[in-house]
């Protein structure tokens, strides 16, 4: 049942230490000052799954100790090369990294939408990813002989966590073309949301902006936080901060530069 948020910070306490947090790709509305908000926090424990990749977020969580398992099917800084603290943190072991594909982590999270414990998927036939990950089951068809198929157990997050353009006082959030994000609050127990604005009135009302709105009955709190997807992009909104993230990518190379940016944007709460 949606609450309304004071603050951000009271927006984030459903996400504690352990659990399962979804978060959105860098170009669906990442939640960044959220995600500074719970390394300020200290959240530790994190299965974090990324839907389908990540970049600056996952990077950050990884370089500032709060994740313990990683599922996803790529982290990257993109144009700015390798992610270094997620590099580094796969390479020392420091992380259970649990790799998948973008269409395996979608219809992970679509049987949970859905409300059944696993997704048939055909894709993965065939691909050394399938080696490292137990949980998923190769069966024959029941409606075939000789057809080999992948059973995927669903993907139930406690917490989806995201960034939208906007939403109202009754809960209800738009996130436009982005469809992946009511894919994730479908899934998850709870949704957490940081908005740009509060919109006056009752998004659902509206005949433009009810087809891409998430209802409020998802929806557990909200937040505003004015460009809170800085330094990356928000979808028609803003673009990416590309001298900042050529920045982040130069300091986290090492772990004193990282640590370094972490007192610079992270503890100092430098504004964006």
């Amino acid at each position: 049942m949606f609450q309304a948020a004071k603050s951000l910070d009271d927006a984030l306490a459903a996400i504690t230490d352990g659990c399962m947090l979804v978060v959105p790709r860098e170009v669906s509305g990442v939640p960044m000052a959220a995600t500074r908000a719970l390394i300020r926090r200290g959240v530790k424990r994190l299965h974090l799954v990324a839907l389908p990749t990540s970049s600056l977020q996952a990077d950050l969580l990884i370089g500032a100790g709060c994740v313990e398992t990683l599922e996803t099917s790529a982290v990257s800084l993109g144009e700015f090369g390798p992610a270094p603290r997620f590099t580094a943190a796969v390479i020392s072991g420091a992380i259970k990294m649990m790799d998948a594909t973008c269409p395996a982590l979608h219809a992970a999270l679509q049987a949970a939408e859905k409300g059944v414990p696993f997704m048939p998927l055909r894709g993965l036939i065939g691909s050394d990813v399938l080696k490292y990950r137990d949980d998923w089951k190769v069966i024959d068809s029941p409606f075939a002989n000789s057809d080999p198929i992948v059973l995927l157990p669903a993907i139930k997050p406690d917490v989806a966590l995201l960034h939208a353009p906007m939403a109202d006082r009754f809960g209800n959030v738009w996130i436009g073309r982005q469809r992946e994000l009511a894919t994730m609050a479908h899934a998850a127990d709870k949704t957490i949301v940081t908005v740009e604005k509060i919109h006056d009135g009752n998004l659902l009302d509206d005949p433009v902006l009810a087809a891409g709105t998430l209802p409020g009955f998802y929806v557990e709190s909200i937040a505003v936080a004015e460009r809170g997807a800085w330094p990356l992009p928000l979808p028609d909104y803003y673009a990416a901060d590309a001298e900042h993230l050529a920045e982040y990518a130069r300091m986290a190379a090492t772990p004193e530069g990282f640590a370094e940016y972490l007192e610079l944007y992270v503890y100092a709460k430098r504004a964006a």
